[in-house]
């Protein structure tokens, strides 16, 4: 991977098999570099959470990607994961650094706000995602514009993630403003995720 290409973020999807998803997740993993793991489910049943976070973990680390759960920081510790994402925009995030402490990953989603995303940074966040930055009818609908990665990109050291609805046109015109693409249901809704990631990496150029 070239030094000025973004890097990959990959966002499990919400529920999955886990006879079939560790499989799928070693395919992809063994296809490209991924840097990082978001385990993001819907349910709220602990126990499927926590089953789930040690099917995922164990290919995760086998590959040496570190693997960030979503919200639920309690688990971090207690199940070897590398840190917590926290979507609650930067309301969590100094709870979170004095929970984990230094070595953990905390990052966090703050939609389209430039604010939330400089009070997060300054909270103590190791990245900030914004998004979608494609068209979506999930949440308000709100896009996060290019000029908000340009701006950041020029002016925060903190590393932004692009995510949400990305398409091959969409990765190629943010590839020169942002650190990472989080690529999630874009891949697992495809026939072949390896071969549908294939297609957006080789959109960065």
């Amino acid at each position: 991977m070239s030094e000025d290409r973004p890097q990959l973020y990959l966002a499990t999807p919400p529920s999955f098999d886990l006879e079939v998803f560790p499989q799928l997740l070693a395919r992809v993993l063994g296809a490209q570099e991924i840097a990082c793991i978001r385990l993001g489910l819907a349910t709220k049943d602990e126990d499927k959470v926590m089953r789930a976070a040690d099917a995922v973990r164990q290919v995760a680390h086998e590959f040496d990607v570190a693997l960030v759960i979503e919200n639920h920081i309690a688990l971090v510790e207690r199940h070897g994961l590398d840190g917590v994402h926290l979507t609650d925009g930067a309301r969590t995030v100094r709870y979170a650094r004095k929970e984990l402490g230094q070595e953990a990953i905390v990052g966090c989603f703050c939609a389209a706000s430039q604010h939330d995303g400089m009070t997060a940074g300054e909270a103590g966040a190791d990245y900030v995602c914004f998004g979608p930055v494609g068209e979506t009818g999930l949440g308000t609908g709100a896009r996060a514009e290019r000029d908000l990665f340009q701006w950041w990109s020029e002016v925060i050291e903190v590393p932004v993630v692009a995510e949400g609805a990305l398409t091959e046109d969409l990765v190629r015109d943010f590839a020169p403003v942002t650190d990472f693409f989080a690529v999630g249901e874009e891949i697992w809704t495809a026939e072949d995720p390896v071969a549908a990631l294939g297609r957006l990496v080789a959109a960065m150029g």
